[in-house]
């Protein structure tokens, strides 16, 4: 007879990444640990109880993803793209992603979420995107009333770490080192084991409140010092010479280049290296007594461990079992921040844009038809047959999220959940439109060049529309 698992869940978001492979080991057993992952995962695989499919740009997948949980651990970047033509900057995408999970958390009625996020600099500096995006995320998380405990950590030095393959590639692979001046700024990196028993601490331990802690190494250092550190823990002699006119955008190309990360991932860390990343306050660590490793201890530890594994040899294919059904990534996204006029809400963006768009522009060229339940159809001149057939889904809709399913049309296919949707974020400063899932019916190279350009065009004059319309209250209201 199986025996009920009555252990708390505990739901870990980003769960097959560098960080949330560890985090499964230091947790243990006293938690249910039930990974979200986009991708299959056999069920038990890397320390994890179960594997769920998760896509987070879904509200329904995380809701499902989240149900029966106690806390969870927020894991997730969005840097890369997500489907084969990605529209969108990734803190918008990221802030789809935050908002979904911290809506399925209140949902679920968890008790905490612990988020990852990174070292800020002194308040009124101004940040690069990348931190940006961090502080966005975490304003998102907390901000539908969830209760939320952040670390914020600088360079995480470990085995298998975007940020550490990155440098260890540069000090590899360049016999001399060309130190552009953001290399002078200081960082305070911490340990991945460190890391994760902080992350264990505030999952399981009730006594850390809610709120925000700096977490870092003992070592305070510029990254010039740390590349120094690297080669000499190689073995390698590395000269290093000032480049004063290497800036911050030649630099993303010379990284790239000489490490072969995609610029995706380069372009928003090297903007970030401007600041120095550096923990102010780290009472946190010292009441848990996580001091965290000296650099030259970790460095040592993640050579040499690095140096010991063999690239894993292919493993016969297996139908993977595990929860949830996993989707195949979208192959069209379109994510837009748009600023929201004072006092208006994602519903009432919705019907300004229903309103908006037969009095625009596109007017002249498509006939644009909606009826009373809302249904939007888009007509080319002289068909009877919609080109594009937009309805609301009022049972998955609200004041401060409105959703429309697209439910025909001859420039679309209809498999999976095709939507467009509107939302309130960032303490409704802004709205965010996006599509998700939708497949064209045109063929590809048609379809990118045309269909596509044209939604963009379209969401980008909205954009302009309502920045006009929240210039006018701001001046009514002066």
């Amino acid at each position: 007879m199986d025996t009920v698992d009555t252990r708390p869940i505990v739901a870990v978001a980003g769960a097959g990444g560098f960080i949330g492979r560890s985090l499964a080991l230091q947790l243990g057993t006293a938690a249910h640990l039930r990974g979200l992952s986009r991708s299959a995962r056999v069920a038990g695989s890397g320390g994890y109880d179960s594997w769920v499919g998760c896509d987070l740009f879904s509200l329904l997948d995380a809701e499902a993803a989240l149900r029966g949980a106690r806390s969870a651990v927020y894991l997730v970047h969005s840097m890369m793209p997500s489907a084969r033509l990605t529209q969108g900057r990734f803190e918008d995408l990221d802030l789809v992603c935050a908002d979904n999970f911290a809506r399925a958390a209140k949902s679920a009625g968890l008790e905490r979420i612990v988020y990852l996020g990174g070292l800020l600099p002194p308040v009124g500096v101004s940040l690069s995107r990348h931190l940006q995006s961090r502080q966005e995320v975490e304003a998102t998380l907390a901000s539908h009333g969830t209760p939320l405990v952040t670390l914020r950590a600088g360079l995480v030095i470990g085995p298998g770490g975007s940020s550490w393959q990155i440098l260890s590639k540069l000090v590899r692979r360049l016999p001399l080192m060309a130190c552009p001046r953001w290399t002078r700024t200081l960082t305070q990196p911490i340990g991945l084991g460190d890391v994760v028993a902080l992350l264990a601490a505030c999952v399981s331990r009730d006594d850390i409140a809610a709120g925000t802690y700096d977490v870092g190494g003992p070592d305070v250092l510029s990254y010039r010092d740390m590349m120094q550190a690297t080669a000499r823990a190689m073995g390698k002699k590395r000269p290093m010479f000032s480049v004063p006119l290497l800036t911050v955008g030649l630099s993303r190309l010379w990284v790239s280049t000489v490490t072969g990360a995609p610029k995706e991932l380069v372009e928003p860390l090297i903007e970030s290296l401007v600041h120095p990343m550096v923990a102010r306050n780290r009472d946190l660590q010292a009441r848990l007594g996580i001091p965290g490793r000296p650099l030259a201890e970790l460095l040592a530890e993640t050579i040499a461990i690095e140096a010991k594994t063999a690239p894993p040899m292919a493993a016969p294919k297996t139908k993977a079992k595990h929860k949830g059904k996993v989707k195949k990534p979208a192959l069209v996204r379109s994510v837009q921040r748009l600023v929201l006029p004072p006092g208006r809400d994602a519903s009432w963006v919705a019907e300004e844009y229903i309103r908006w768009l037969p009095t625009w522009l596109i007017a002249r060229i498509l006939r644009i038809e909606v009826d009373a339940a809302k249904r939007c159809r888009f007509y080319a001149p002289f068909s009877k047959k919609p080109l594009l057939e937009l309805s609301l889904s009022p049972d998955r809709s609200s004041p401060d999220r409105v959703l429309f399913y697209i439910t025909g049309g001859m420039l679309a296919r209809l498999g999976g959940r095709p939507r467009l949707e509107f939302r309130d974020v960032l303490d409704n400063g802004y709205v965010i439109a996006a599509i998700h899932d939708f497949e064209p019916r045109l063929p590809w190279f048609i379809y990118s060049s045309t269909q596509a350009v044209v939604h963009l065009w379209v969401m980008r004059a909205f954009g302009r529309h309502l920045a006009r319309l929240a210039r006018d209250t701001h001046r009514d209201k002066a």
